[in-house]
């Protein structure tokens, strides 16, 4: 899905990967902040990851959130050609459920960070919420529905 007024991208190295990175899209849906979704991988197409992450920023995304699995080379791929900020949320799709992939997230070399989620939906998820704090520093707009969420969720039994 391309959005030209895409904030955030989400990028996934598999179409079935889509599953889960679909709940990064459905929170950055509740507070309306637009997105597009990019398939592409480290290992299979690099020529077109490294060109999205040097691209990503001129096309007016400011944030990016990568899914990946098994090795999860994806995330940090990415974080390798842009300074923008980049959310890793590992995926389950290996024998070792997703442990490997976040092993692999949240060991970075020093000086190209990315963030890590939980494993699976969960941190699909949080990752939406984290870009949409991010982006919440700068628009007022979202920021509001940030809290406007929160109070709802409080209230919730």
């Amino acid at each position: 899905m391309k959005n030209k007024n895409a904030k955030v991208g989400i990028v996934m190295g598999s179409n079935s990967d889509l599953e889960v990175m679909k709940e990064s899209a459905n929170v950055l849906d509740k507070y309306g902040i637009s997105y597009t979704i990019t398939v592409t991988s480290a290992h299979r197409t690099p020529a077109r990851t490294t060109a999205f992450a040097k691209n990503a920023e001129k096309s007016g995304i400011e944030i990016i959130i990568a899914g990946a699995g098994f090795s999860a080379a994806l995330p940090g791929v990415i974080a390798s050609h842009t300074i923008l900020p980049v959310i890793g949320v590992p995926l389950a799709s290996s024998p070792l459920n997703g442990v490997d992939a976040l092993y692999s997230i949240v060991q970075m070399p020093s000086g190209i960070p990315v963030a890590c989620m939980g494993v699976g939906k969960s941190g699909a998820a949080n990752a939406g919420h984290l870009a949409a704090e991010i982006l919440g520093m700068k628009y007022l707009w979202i920021k509001q529905r940030i809290k406007k969420i929160r109070l709802a969720l409080a209230k919730k039994k």
